[in-house]
């Protein structure tokens, strides 16, 4: 029986492969667990610092960390700020969220959350100045559009493979959560 070679924790930076280069899977998919999560600092990125460990729907538990920590850096960012956290949070997570994702052994885990969080950053950061209500209606419409997924949401959801497949169908839905916010807004 032939092994793979171990790369070791720290490989990844220090000249070893890139996060998303593919490598080897386990023979088996693994549970994501806090132990795992600390295990690397990408998995404690890519399961939202612990909100994608949540036994129930990690996904919305991963947005409400989004909506609770844009509450706190909103304080302290300004637009410009927020749009190059979004943007290099949307291109880190490709890696990132690709890398946790093979060493879990699963194409989309649903313990990795960063896709949620980036998205959802995305959706309040447009639609601020809003209240509190409005704020909430955008994670309703935010999780309806991420837990359906409707056309062409699910295409995007099963075509797309590895860290751009799991960032890219939160992005779309994103971006109709703000298609259906400007919609509302439009026709009061």
């Amino acid at each position: 029986m032939q092994t793979e070679p171990s790369l070791g924790p720290t490989n990844e930076f220090a000249g070893g492969p890139p996060p998303d280069a593919p490598g080897p899977r386990p023979s088996r998919p693994r549970r994501a667990t806090a132990r795992f999560m600390l295990s690397h600092p990408l998995h404690l990125i890519s399961l939202g610092f612990g909100s994608g460990l949540s036994p129930i729907a990690p996904g919305t538990v991963g947005t409400l960390f989004a909506w609770a920590s844009f509450a706190v850096l909103n304080r302290y960012l300004t637009v410009l700020d927020w749009g190059v956290l979004i943007v290099v949070g949307f291109f880190a997570g490709i890696s990132i969220s690709g890398f946790t994702a093979r060493k879990l052994g699963i194409d989309d885990p649903s313990p990795v959350v960063w896709d949620e969080i980036v998205a959802f950053w995305l959706v309040l950061l447009m639609v601020t100045p809003v209240t509190f209500t409005g704020q909430v209606w955008a994670f309703i419409v935010f999780r309806f559009f991420d837990m359906v997924k409707p056309p062409p949401i699910r295409y995007f959801d099963r075509r797309l493979k590895g860290g751009f497949g799991i960032m890219f169908d939160d992005l779309v839905a994103a971006f109709f959560t703000l298609l259906v916010i400007a919609l509302w807004r439009m026709s009061v």
